[in-house]
């Protein structure tokens, strides 16, 4: 009886230790406590944020506001409002916090967070990411293919990251866009960042890209000039509250700018070195503009005037885009003649008051023109585009497109003087016949686009002569012409790469 005894009591206290581990070490009282300790402990294990934790992302949000130099700017600063809301976000270590970013009247108001892990305690990982591993010369060139958005949300992940993703090397270029961000305020927070490691200057940032941000203004504009004096890439196409006393503190204040895109911006009227336009640079200014590619599509506000005051400023422009300048004559053409005597690209499209005498001053240009468009220019004919032929011989893009003045005599001299020519766009000129098509397919053998589109003298004829001379050919417009389907299958024939835009059911 003693010995079966003491085996009770054993038994007995194994099983009481048993029932002490399945409790996590505490000592088992009743059933129903039991069960509910368990339920609690598993209940905790997978809750992300503990009652301890969340004290302490609140404290972190509430030092961010205090930390507006040292901190990052918010994704909800760069990308559209609608998608920035206060809806949690998760971090690496499994913990949840809310992103600082308030919608305010559908405006996106932006708050600076601290670096990651600054006034929060480590958190112990079961494991080590594989990204983690990689070297950092490795992970900033990943870095590198990143958008302005994307980087921003890449600061926020670890201090790591965060000592990576605003290395100067990856901030070249900021690039922002959505009709609804606040770009005045982005730009101001992102070069704010920038310019930690240098007093009040960012010396990395070279190109700036807000193209279709509509509501950036001259505020923006002016922090880019005050900020960053080796900009030399701006692109503010469609931004229609900059206006001209933006564009002066820019060109006065980035001698590097060499690229600018102010299309679609209607108070645009001249760019020059001189708050007036109409006053002219002297010898004590000595300054020029080194711009060489400048977009002024669509300012229709542009005249005479402010043409001539960008001539006169920005001698060393090659590329330059007029298209839709309604305002503009044959006068301020006479002045980029006189003054930008390197332009190799000029676009004037849809300006209506351009005519012959305008090709001729366009023409003393000499050999240095190799793209010209002049399309919808109704006053052009065969006199203006002799011009052009006579003294550009290396012109290697026309588009004479709606010139209806132009007949086979004109594309005549330039098939002979041009032989260079590469693309050619007379659609609509019902004067152009086959005979014009016949000499272009004799003098133009590398001619690799060609566009007839509305040209109802063309026949099989013409296509016939292209097809033996221009084998080259990539690109056939004959959309609305009246030509046979054996014509074009002679094209597909001889020129195998040649895609044929036509209105020909017939051909297949």
């Amino acid at each position: 009886m003693c010995r079966r005894g003491c085996c009770d009591v054993v038994l007995r206290r194994d099983y009481e230790l048993f029932r002490m581990g399945a409790n996590n070490g505490k000592p088992y009282e009743s059933e129903g406590k039991g069960s509910s300790s368990i339920s609690s402990d598993v209940s905790s294990s997978t809750d992300h944020t503990p009652t301890k934790a969340q004290k302490n992302v609140t404290t972190s949000e509430d030092s961010a506001l205090s930390m507006r130099t040292l901190g990052t700017p918010s994704p909800a600063l760069i990308l559209n409002p609608n998608l920035s809301s206060l809806s949690p976000q998760t971090v690496p270590n499994g913990h949840e916090t809310s992103s600082p970013s308030i919608n305010v009247c559908g405006e996106t108001v932006a708050l600076i967070h601290p670096p990651p892990g600054t006034n929060s305690r480590p958190f112990k990982t079961a494991h080590v990411a594989l990204i983690d591993a990689l070297p950092d010369p490795v992970l900033l060139h990943i870095l590198s293919y990143l958008s302005t958005p994307h980087l921003c949300h890449c600061a926020r992940v670890c201090r790591r990251w965060y000592n990576l993703a605003w290395d100067p090397r990856l901030w070249r270029a900021i690039r922002l866009t959505g009709e609804l961000l606040n770009a005045d305020r982005a730009l101001k927070v992102l070069t704010n960042r920038l310019c930690q490691d240098t007093p009040s200057v960012c010396l990395t940032l070279e190109t700036v890209v807000a193209s279709g941000c509509r509501r950036l203004s001259d505020r923006g504009l002016r922090v880019i000039a005050q900020r960053c004096p080796e900009l030399r890439h701006l692109e503010v196409a469609g931004c229609y509250h900059v206006s001209n006393d933006a564009v002066f503190d820019v060109v006065s204040q980035c001698p590097s700018l060499e690229h600018l895109d102010v299309s679609g911006c209607p108070k645009v009227t001249c760019i020059s070195l001189t708050e007036e336009s109409s006053l002219q640079l002297t010898p004590l200014h000595g300054q020029q503009i080194c711009l060489r590619y400048l977009d002024l599509t669509d300012c229709v506000s542009l005249e005479d005037k402010g043409l001539r005051a960008i001539a006169f400023h920005c001698p060393r422009l090659t590329h330059l885009y007029l298209r839709r300048c309604s305002r503009l004559t044959d006068e301020s053409l006479r002045q980029l003649s006189l003054h930008c005597s390197a332009l190799r690209e000029l676009s004037l499209s849809d300006c209506f008051l351009v005519g012959d005498f305008g090709l001729r001053e366009v023409a003393r240009l000499e050999g240095r023109l190799r793209y010209l468009s002049v399309a919808h220019c109704m006053r052009i004919t065969d006199v203006g585009l002799r011009y052009v032929a006579r003294y550009c011989p290396r012109l290697r893009y026309l588009n004479a497109r709606g010139c209806e003045g132009i007949t086979d005599q004109g594309l005549r001299h330039l098939a002979r003087s041009c032989p260079r020519l590469r693309s050619l766009d007379v659609g609509h000129c019902p004067l152009v016949s086959d005979a014009g098509l016949e000499v272009l397919a004799q003098c133009c053998e590398g001619l690799r686009r060609l566009s007839l589109r509305g040209c109802e003298s063309v026949t099989g004829r013409g296509l016939t002569a292209l097809a033996a001379g221009c084998h080259e050919l990539q690109l056939l417009n004959v959309q609305e012409c009246e030509v046979s389907p054996e014509a074009l299958r002679l094209i597909r024939q001889h020129c195998r790469r040649c895609v044929i835009e036509h209105t020909i059911p017939a051909f297949y």
